[in-house]
C-alpha cells in the first residue's frame, strides 16, 4: 500500500451501535491491562469499522497463482537492481548489523524488498483502526483482538505516535511489515535514540529484523538452499519438505547442481522443494529455509526470498523448470479437480478452491494409481487428465 494514498473510509453504517458497545468493552479491558487513557484517546477515540479493510480480509483470490508467476513478479530486475543499489547505499549498516545477528545483509535485504519495496510501499492504513475492525469481525476476533491490545502497548511506551502508527489492512507495519505482537518480541532499537521506530530508523528496522530471523533460528554462514538438477529416474514422492537427507545421500542418489556439476560434499541435512510440480524448478533446502518460512509460512515465499537475495549477490536466474505448464488455475478449476478426485475416491476434505494439504495428497495418491510422476501439483495439465474419459 503506496504512502500519499487517500485514508481509507469507514464502512457503512459503521456508527452502529454494536461496534460502539463492543469497542468500550475492549476500552475498559485495555484500561484494566495498563493502557493509558492519553493512548486509548489517541488511537481509538475516531475508530470506525474500515470498509476497505473488510473487503480485504474476506476477498479470496480469483486465481492460483504459479511459482514462476509468483516469483518473476517479485524478483524482477527492476528489485534485483534496487536491492542492489540498497545494498551499497547501507552497507555499513548491513555489515554492522550482519556482524552482530548472524544473518547476511543480502537476505535482510531480500526481505525488505518483498515486504515493502524498499520501503516504497509501508501501507497507509491507521494501524489500532485495522486492528479493531479485524476484532470485531467475529472470524479471527481473539487473534486481533490481542493484536490491538499490543498496538496500544507500542503507543503507550512512546515508540511510535498513534497518528504515526500506518500499516497494511491486517496490521503488519514499519519497513519489514512485523505485526505488533512480532514488535513486541523482536523489535530492537537499533540506533539507540530509545525508541524502535520500524516506519522511519533503518537501523530499527534491519536489526529488528536480524533479532527476528536470529530467534528463529537462523544458522550463521548456512545457505537457504540452492536451485538443483534431478535425475531422470528420481523417486518424486521424496520431494516433500518434511523429508531431509544428507547433501551426500542426495548426491548419490544423482541430485547435482542446477549446472549440472556435483553438489558440495555436505552432510548437512536438505529436503527437496518442487513448487510447480516435476516439470517446474527443483530446490535443495536446509534450515535457514525454514526460518524463512517462520516469518511466512508459504513455500513460494520463502523461495522468493531466497532467490532474491541469491541474485543480489549476482547469482545467475533459474536454470530449469521454465517450460512447466504455467497456465493459472483458478478456484472454480480447483474445486472442480476436488470434486472429480473426490468422485474417484480420494480425500480431499471440502472442496473449497484450494489446494491444501489434503488435495495435495489426494493427488498424489491417484497419481500414484494411474503410473505418472507423485509430485502432489495441482495444475491445468493435471485437471485435463482428470476430466478425460
Amino acid at each position: 500500500m503506496a504512502h500519499g494514498e487517500d485514508l481509507p473510509t469507514p464502512a457503512a453504517g459503521s456508527d452502529a451501535p454494536d461496534f460502539s458497545v463492543w469497542l468500550e468493552q475492549f476500552k475498559q479491558e485495555a484500561r484494566a491491562r495498563g493502557i493509558t487513557q492519553a493512548t486509548l484517546d489517541a488511537a481509538l477515540a475516531e475508530a470506525r469499522p474500515l470498509e476497505q479493510v473488510l473487503e480485504l480480509d474476506q476477498r479470496q483470490p480469483e486465481f492460483v497463482s504459479t511459482f514462476l508467476n509468483y516469483l518473476d513478479k517479485r524478483v524482477s530486475p527492476e528489485r534485483i537492481e534496487q536491492g542492489q543499489a540498497a545494498l551499497a547505499e547501507h552497507g555499513a549498516l548491513l555489515d554492522e548489523v550482519s556482524a552482530r545477528y548472524g544473518v547476511p545483509a543480502n537476505v535482510l535485504v531480500a526481505f525488505w524488498g518483498l515486504e515493502t519495496h524498499y520501503g516504497g510501499y509501508l501501507g497507509n492504513f491507521p494501524v489500532p483502526m485495522a486492528l479493531a475492525t479485524l476484532a470485531f469481525d467475529p472470524r479471527r476476533s481473539d487473534f486481533f483482538r490481542s493484536e490491538l491490545l499490543q498496538s496500544l502497548r507500542i503507543i503507550d511506551a512512546g515508540h511510535v505516535a498513534a497518528a504515526d502508527m500506518k500499516g497494511s489492512w491486517a496490521g503488519a507495519m514499519g519497513q519489514v511489515q512485523f505485526m505488533p505482537s512480532t514488535y513486541l518480541r523482536y523489535a530492537v532499537d537499533g540506533d539507540g535514540d530509545g525508541r524502535k521506530d520500524l516506519w522511519a530508523s533503518l537501523p530499527d528496522a534491519f536489526h529488528s529484523a536480524a533479532h527476528f530471523l536470529r530467534e528463529l533460528g537462523w544458522q550463521p554462514g548456512q545457505l537457504w538452499g540452492r536451485e538443483v538438477r534431478l535425475p531422470a529416474d528420481f523417486d518424486w514422492e521424496s520431494a516433500r519438505l518434511n523429508l531431509k537427507k544428507p547433501v551426500a545421500t542426495w548426491a548419490a542418489l544423482g541430485v547435482t547442481q542446477a549446472d549440472g556439476s556435483p553438489l558440495p560434499k555436505s552432510d548437512m541435512a536438505g529436503a527437496i522443494v518442487l513448487p510447480q510440480g516435476h516439470a517446474g524448478p527443483a530446490f535443495l533446502v536446509y534450515r535457514n529455509f525454514e526460518v524463512m518460512m517462520g516469518w511466512n509460512r508459504s513455500i513460494n515465499y520463502a523461495l522468493a526470498v531466497g532467490h532474491l537475495s541469491d541474485r543480489l549477490l549476482g547469482l545467475p536466474p533459474l536454470q530449469g523448470g521454465r517450460d512447466a505448464d504455467n497456465r493459472t488455475l483458478s478456484r472454480d478449476d480447483v474445486v472442480e479437480m476436488q470434486t472429480l478426485l473426490a468422485a474417484l475416491g480420494f480425500d480431499v476434505g471440502e472442496a473449497d478452491g484450494l489446494p491444501g494439504a489434503r488435495t495435495r495428497l489426494a493427488i498424489r495418491n491417484w497419481q500414484k494409481s494411474v503410473g505418472i510422476p507423485v509430485d502432489g501439483y495441482a495444475s491445468v495439465g493435471l485437471l485435463e487428465r482428470l476430466r478425460a474419459p
